[in-house]
């Protein structure tokens, strides 16, 4: 994993002061780097039957359609709030200083539907367990998660009990 943690770009002081930024458009604009993160992403689920990927806005967009494709699974996108066309469902979650929402199309999982969640990162876990919330309330079943990077320290896996996470690269 090395040679795709050497793929990966490392931003200081962005979006603000004191954060260092993971930046994976460097990995997927090489064409062995992008096969190698998605290989990783798809290997534990592959063979699962999963119905549906949902990607997390918005660099889960990315990942999370190719991961469908490869699966031959659909692809549900969660956005921010205010971004999807038609009835939705909402999930509010905690940041460090307020919250923020994530939505998902009321018709875009069907009770009993098998869902894999993927995103770029795994932070504090705040999005993602959001979105378990969002496809366990339409009736979806998750399957797992994956991601391709968590951040140790941050301890997302805390607010994700129960969840198989996989992740491809650890910081």
């Amino acid at each position: 994993m090395d040679t795709l943690k050497a793929k990966i770009r490392h931003v200081l002081d962005f979006p603000k002061a004191g954060i260092l930024f993971y930046d994976f458009t460097t990995l997927l604009r090489d064409p062995q780097g992008l096969r190698l993160a998605l290989d990783g992403l798809v290997r534990p689920f592959d063979g699962r039957s999963i119905d549906l990927v949902v990607g997390i806005e918005s660099r889960g967009f990315i990942l999370g359609a190719a991961v469908a494709d490869r699966l031959g699974a659909g692809f549900v996108p969660v956005r921010k709030l205010g971004k999807l066309p038609a009835a939705t469902v909402k999930a509010t979650y905690a940041l460090e200083y307020g919250t923020d929402s994530l939505e998902m199309h009321r018709d875009a999982i069907e009770a009993g539907q098998r869902v894999l969640i993927v995103d770029d990162l795994l932070a504090t876990g705040g999005t993602a367990a959001a979105t378990v919330n969002l496809v366990e309330g339409l009736g979806g079943q998750v399957e797992g998660m994956a991601f391709l990077i968590e951040l140790l320290a941050l301890e997302g896996r805390k607010k994700l009990p129960g969840q198989q996470v996989h992740t491809v690269l650890s910081y």
